[in-house]
């Protein structure tokens, strides 16, 4: 028995933990003492690591290269030098053909880890010559990274996760940790424990708002009214910070030119929430010591995103919360590596280290370190992930490399996404399963997953973390920086890195931020937070110190906007409205967790519509019944759950499943200056269904025909391809002194003591679960 210490691959607390590997099998994960969960778990990190295991849960692993030669063809396995090759081909054509600006790619928050992230982009700039590289930060957190580099100077989080513990006053507003961050929420409860006032703003009575001080209980889409008119208060009230606003800000008086008009009282039924609640929380939030501001994609994946987090950064300037000891702000990513991958440059205006692609003197310096003519390095912004679908829709775009991603699943209106994909000149998925995305590909290249390589992942407060792999690659596959740097060499543009540390070190070099965050520092539960300038540096648990912004005036700087009426409003035929969310035992699209035989055991398709029991009963929808819903882009089936915490005229869903996928329904529409989508607010109906044996049915043979299609798509690389030129003959070695008999008896074997180590995690699971929201039912207990 091995343990191998890694950080958890699903959300972005980076927690530390160890995997226990067993006759090269990952049997299970425990706990370590990480700077952020110190010693504790949430149910995905305990349950969610035998995925590495190819359990066939869900969708099998994809082991081998596989292409398609021609448009509707089926995938052929193929050996990694005529993957290679063919891909190399196609892509320079395209740009023969139509420019590189013609390509798309995006990268991976979910496991690969920063040095993959680095190399891929580093490959769209130095090969191809394009910045259309993109990651899905921008479909979560774009906004917040915008809009906080615009307040304050930089778009990650000011205070880190472990401060929590220390403040003296936390505001949530839209952001469910409990689903989201449990490790988070285990932070706010016993900040809680130890006095700290809560305060909640969502439209739903959220774990965390069950325990709260104060719950604003807003509207939908109502985020820009209430932040107006909690900024209003705390000037109106003479509850600001004076002295902070005058030497340490901007553009104060042309703000408050826009919230002077935000009174409560004004807005209070925009709102939905009292005007004395709204001034009741300005007065707990300006007058505490030390104050947090926490959000998450409640207020980011909104028309208003940007201006929302604009509105937040100035609630924190106003009172002086920010660039003192347990003050600050707190965009808590989603993924486990979205910050990573900002981190290291996949970001359409920006080079690794949040350095600008218009500055001349940074192009100069990249063009130095990658030994291209500067030239080579295009001043120009390149396309975001959701400009994707309009780029195909004009010609602009003819082909999308996905890395790590299953936008098919994620992105809102999956059909016109679905006609986005088809439409493509080419297709590649680089993956480590046979997701709905992959199945499309043109070429589809086999990565290795969290668990089978190493690398550094940066945690949503900016910690670096490093983690190892526990066992080696399977089948075929190969790390993503080495698929990356191979097929850059491919195309003209040499790399020949042989360590990712060696890929650390040449990313340190170039960003001053991190330089001081070597791999000997990260050695075992060790960290570095960044800002961290040079070797003996502490690191930076806390930015703006004394109020030194890192804009380029040095200032903070204040932006109002007018608040605006969501994009699609209810109306007579759709008279609901649908917000997307997170649930706390599933993961993304899934093809990770419901692989895991313990968290497929929670729940399973077609998911659930949650709705109140005012709308349920209006509808004649029980408990439990399948249901329709529809919107003006789909229809889909799901599963009622009559919820009392949910408020009337809205509807849940969380946007894992495949049968009842919400992102069927959901809007394609952006906000204007992040290009986020404003999943948290399309119209929809629900409508109950007669036959329900008919539903069942129904929904069974969905879900089996979905199921059957992906296995299908990666039955294609069971044919061994011949052997290409540098590539090792496609066979497994046989083991010395095994028979065939004695292999299928340890098979057996090991199949049986796996399904009962997985039912008895399965009902540890439950239990958990019933234990975590017994836990945010009562004050008195913690998670």
């Amino acid at each position: 028995m091995e343990k191998h210490i890694t950080v958890c691959p699903y959300c972005g607390a980076g927690c530390k933990m160890n995997l226990i590997v067993e006759n090269g099998y990952v049997v299970e994960a425990e706990p370590a003492d990480g700077v952020t969960n110190q010693g504790e778990l949430c149910l995905k990190g305990l349950y969610g690591h035998d995925f590495i295991n190819d359990t066939k849960i869900l969708v099998p692993r994809i082991l081998h290269p596989m292409i398609r030669r021609e448009k509707g063809g089926e995938l052929e396995r193929v050996s990694w030098d005529e993957a290679l090759d063919f891909t190399a081909e196609r892509l320079k054509r395209i740009i023969e053909e139509h420019g590189a600006e013609a390509i798309m790619l995006t990268g991976s928050s979910r496991g690969p880890g920063n040095e993959a992230n680095y190399v891929m982009q580093k490959f769209v700039r130095a090969c191809l010559g394009t910045n259309n590289i993109d990651n899905c930060a921008r479909t979560c957190h774009a906004a917040s990274v915008i809009g906080l580099m615009e307040s304050v100077g930089s778009g990650a989080m000011s205070v880190s996760i472990p401060l929590l513990e220390e403040t003296d006053c936390i505001m949530l507003i839209g952001y469910n940790p409990a689903a989201s961050h449990p490790i988070v929420a285990s932070r706010i409860v016993k900040a809680k424990e130890r006095g700290a006032t809560l305060i909640v703003a969502d439209p739903r009575v959220i774990e965390t708002a069950r325990i709260a001080d104060l719950y604003l209980p807003q509207k939908n889409g109502s985020n820009i009214a209430l932040l107006n008119a909690l900024a209003y208060v705390i000037v109106a009230e003479d509850l600001a910070d004076w002295e902070f606003i005058e030497n340490h800000t901007e553009g104060f008086d042309r703000w408050w030119e826009v919230v002077q008009n935000y009174a409560p009282e004004t807005v209070a039924e925009a709102v939905g929430v009292p005007s004395e609640q709204i001034r009741q929380a300005a007065r707990m939030y300006a007058t505490a010591e030390t104050a947090v501001i926490g959000w998450g994609m409640g207020v980011t994946q909104q028309r208003q995103g940007v201006d929302s987090v604009h509105a937040i950064a100035a609630l924190a300037l106003i009172t002086g919360h920010i660039g003192k000891h347990a003050s600050g702000l707190a965009p808590v990513r989603g993924q486990n590596n979205v910050q990573g991958s900002c981190d290291m440059g996949m970001w359409p205006s920006l080079y690794p280290g949040y350095q600008r692609i218009d500055d001349e003197a940074v192009r100069e310096k990249f063009a130095r370190a990658w030994g291209v003519p500067v030239e080579k390095l295009s001043p120009i912004e390149g396309c975001k992930l959701t400009d994707l679908p309009h780029g195909v829709a004009d010609g602009s775009i003819r082909a999308f490399y996905n890395f790590g991603e299953d936008p098919l699943q994620t992105e809102p209106d999956t059909a016109r996404m679905r006609r986005t994909l088809e439409s493509l000149d080419l297709l590649i998925s680089q993956d480590i399963f046979m997701t709905q995305t992959t199945a499309l590909a043109d070429v589809v290249l086999p990565a290795t997953s969290w668990g089978e390589h190493e690398g550094v992942f940066t945690a949503s407060d900016r910690t670096f973390q490093r983690f190892t792999a526990a066992v080696p690659p399977k089948g075929e596959c190969r790390h993503d920086w080495e698929i990356f740097q191979d097929l850059s060499c491919r195309m003209g543009y040499p790399m020949a890195y042989g360590s990712t540390e060696e890929i650390w070190n040449e990313i340190r070099e170039l960003c001053p931020l991190f330089f001081g965050a070597t791999y000997e520092r990260m050695e075992g539960v060790g960290y570095a937070q960044w800002p961290v300038p040079e070797l003996d540096h502490p690191g930076s648990p806390e930015l703006y110190a004394g109020g030194a912004f890192t804009t380029s005036d040095g200032k903070a700087h204040f932006f109002a906007t007018e608040y605006a009426l969501p994009t699609e409003l209810p109306d007579r035929e759709y008279p609901l409205v649908l917000c997307t969310v997170r649930e706390v035992g599933h993961y993304s699209c899934r093809s990770m967790t419901g692989n895991c035989k313990a968290l497929a055991a929670l729940a399973d398709e077609p998911g659930y519509v949650h709705m109140s029991p005012v709308d349920a009963e209006a509808r004649g929808i029980d408990e439990e019944q399948l249901v329709w819903v529809y919107s003006r882009r789909g229809k889909i089936i799901s599963r009622a759950a009559v919820d009392e915490r949910i408020n009337e005229g809205a509807v849940y869903m969380t946007y894992q499943w495949w049968v009842g996928k919400c992102n069927e329904l959901t809007l394609h529409v952006t906000d204007s200056q992040s290009g986020t989508p404003e999943d948290k607010y399309s119209a929809c109906q629900v409508e109950p269904i007669a036959d329900q044996l008919w539903a069942e049915r129904h929904m069974q043979e969905l879900y089996t025909q979905l199921k059957d299609c992906l296995f299908k798509e990666a039955s294609h690389q069971d044919a061994p391809a011949e052997p290409g030129e540098g590539d090792a003959p496609c066979v497994e070695p046989a083991r010395e002194g095994a028979s065939d008999q004695s292999d299928v008896t340890r098979a057996r074997e090991q199949a049986i003591a796996e399904a009962e180590k997985a039912a008895r995690k399965a009902v540890e699971a439950q239990n958990a679960r019933l234990a975590l929201e017994r836990a945010w039912g009562s004050e008195e207990t913690a998670v």
